[in-house]
């Protein structure tokens, strides 16, 4: 299982998140959504150290982390268990498709290169890109550099994947190509942590959606009951704003 507890943000004298706990289990689709600002991305940069939380704990399987004493071997740990999607793609451009995902593979998982390269054609083949395997970035269009990112996470074999609004950043036309691999992930059980606007995607795939505002989670449950029946004013006033 993986739990948060406590998890708390900062940055000057902004409090970004504030005492977040949560329990995923594992297989766990969980959506999470709330206005601009609130700390949604800000949660998932602090559960692998993209942003050092200012403190609580994070366990990931036999790995526990408590941010006020993380070490390097900590970090690389959570990092090996987790796997990140970037709204904004985050490709290297001097990398093809392909060194992408081995880059990671070495850096991350530290596998041999040759074995780094036969899992990238791998999942390139399972992303529908494989003939776009010595292609750059510049070449490719929003929604492949998007995929190749999704690929680059899965190549890690993660215990859980998190998604930072992927779609956000892309053209209307590339959108629904992304959300496809997505479902596919989803079907295979993968844990997964999301964080996006995609109001119908998110009813469609998760088994949990949570609300967050002002740095907290407010409210959280099956997609047909928050979606549907919200319980707190902030969760009402934003669905009707995004509905």
């Amino acid at each position: 299982m993986i739990r948060i507890e406590n998890l708390s943000k900062s940055f000057g004298s902004t409090h970004v998140l504030s005492d977040i706990s949560l329990d995923i289990q594992p297989g766990e689709r969980i959506v999470v959504i709330g206005p601009s600002g609130t700390g949604k991305s800000t949660l998932l940069r602090c559960l692998n150290f993209l942003d050092a939380p200012d403190k609580g704990r994070i366990t990931i399987g036999d790995l526990t982390v408590d941010a006020a004493s993380a070490s390097k071997k900590d970090i690389l740990g959570l990092r090996r268990r987790t796997g990140f999607v970037f709204q904004n793609y985050a490709l290297f451009a001097n990398k093809t498709a392909k060194e992408n995902i081995t880059e990671a593979l070495v850096t991350v998982k530290g596998q041999p290169k040759d074995k780094a390269e036969a899992r990238a054609m791998k999942i390139l083949r399972e992303t529908g890109l494989e003939a776009k395997a010595d292609a750059y970035p510049a070449s490719l269009s929003g929604g492949q550099q998007q995929r190749v990112g999704i690929g680059r996470a899965m190549a890690l074999d993660a215990e859980l994947l998190l998604f930072d609004e992927p779609t956000s950043a892309l053209d209307p036309e590339w959108v629904g190509e992304v959300l496809d691999l997505m479902r596919a992930l989803a079907e295979t059980r993968q844990t997964m942590l999301i964080v996006t606007h995609e109001m119908q995607f998110a009813r469609e795939i998760a088994d949990r959606i949570l609300f967050m505002d002002g740095g907290r989670i407010i409210e959280e449950g099956p997609p047909s009951q928050l979606l549907d029946n919200p319980q707190d004013a902030r969760t009402k006033a934003f669905l009707r704003r995004v509905g």
